[in-house]
């Protein structure tokens, strides 16, 4: 439609100029022969076809001109037409005026909005009345149905819906202070089935083989409990929680050696591995970097095999949540010598017969 217009009103303007050069007595001919050629096409047109920038462009041009010279025009359509035209034109205008000018309160500065959403995020417990009261204490003033509408447009719950507390976030809030233990089994040359009992710690990823045998009762899984227990006082390692599945091999008296430390035994659900998938992971990254790429000759195989794992593990293998760095070996510093980047002289010890690398600088 504006494009139509201004050609309209382009046209209109050279149109308008082609007069300029014309006398008074030329004008009146031309009109006349004009209003003759109208009278004809309106005789042999029922209904004329009007677009929305003609009637726009009509309206503009003929507004101010009287009813009663309008009716002496020879137009396609009636003066009240005209009128009408120029009505919803004008009432069109002021309905965009009013429109940009969006009444009520101002909106609320995307800074005062940001902070909301992360008192939000922070402050699983809190509704909307408590982050207002701490924008009131930070001097930032706001409505409390300010603070509201913020958190329903970006889909935030009312605070009694957000303030329960999931698995994951149990597991990284005490992550420092957590243990996970877990069986799996591998298989020697004559089809034997052999029991592992591993125990990862959340915090650093360290793992502890804590022995392996084809026959696991009850009385070998306590006193594997306790040497873990004696392990942990070694090393100062302090530990509240400790997460197993509901093996039958965990009886109460495995439990008791735990509770008589003052560390909390927290059971997983039934088939729901995701409950200890930090243990379930190193399990698998056991399977396919070591137990898939070895054969097991017998059970004491099977641990020394699986002791070398556990130095290589804990003291050189990189972590991603460890930002790269092992358990017990942090990153190094890089390298910012320019002399030693152009001479770098790295050397590979094998570990198990080259089933593990490791690289080191040499000297």
């Amino acid at each position: 439609m504006l494009l139509r217009l201004s050609y309209l009103a382009v046209s209109s303007v050279f149109a308008f100029m082609r007069l300029l050069p014309m006398n008074d007595v030329d004008k009146d001919i031309e009109i006349l022969a004009l209003r003759h050629q109208l009278a004809v096409l309106q005789r042999q047109i029922d209904r004329p076809r009007v677009t929305a920038a003609d009637r726009a462009f009509l309206a503009a041009l003929l507004h101010r001109l009287p009813r009663p010279g309008l009716r002496q025009l020879h137009l396609i359509v009636s003066p009240d037409t005209i009128l009408r035209w120029h009505r919803d034109l004008m009432r069109r205008r002021h309905a965009d005026a009013s429109r940009r000018k969006r009444p009520g309160r101002p909106p609320t500065h995307r800074a005062i909005q940001a902070l909301v959403l992360r008192l939000a995020h922070e402050n699983a417990g809190w509704g909307y009345r408590r982050i207002h009261g701490e924008l009131t204490v930070l001097g930032i003033k706001v409505a409390p149905s300010t603070v509201w509408e913020i958190l329903r447009a970006h889909g935030i719950e009312p605070a009694p819906e957000r303030d329960r507390q999931t698995w994951a976030t149990f597991l990284r809030s005490q992550a420092h202070a957590i243990l996970a233990c877990d069986f799996f089994t591998a298989t020697t040359l004559n089809g034997a089935s052999v029991y592992v009992f591993a125990v990862i710690e959340h915090a650093n990823r360290r793992v502890r083989i804590l022995g392996a045998t084809a026959h696991p009762t009850a009385a070998w899984v306590i006193q594997a409990a306790r040497n873990m227990v004696m392990d942990l006082q070694d090393a100062g390692a302090t530990v509240t929680h400790l997460i197993r599945d509901l093996d039958s091999k965990y009886t109460r008296a495995f439990d008791a050696v735990f509770a008589a430390e003052g560390i909390e035994v927290v059971t997983t659900g039934i088939r729901i591995p995701r409950m200890n998938s930090i243990m379930e992971r190193w399990v698998q990254t056991c399977r396919r970097e070591l137990l898939d790429r070895i054969l097991i000759w017998n059970q004491s195989h099977l641990l020394h095999v699986l002791r070398e794992f556990e130095s290589f593990y804990n003291g050189h293998r990189p972590h991603r949540t460890l930002h790269s760095a092992a358990p017990l070996r942090p990153v190094p510093d890089p390298i910012t010598e320019p002399d030693r980047v152009d001479h770098l002289e790295v050397h590979r010890r094998d570990r198990l017969g080259g089933v593990l690398h490791e690289y080191a600088h040499a000297g």
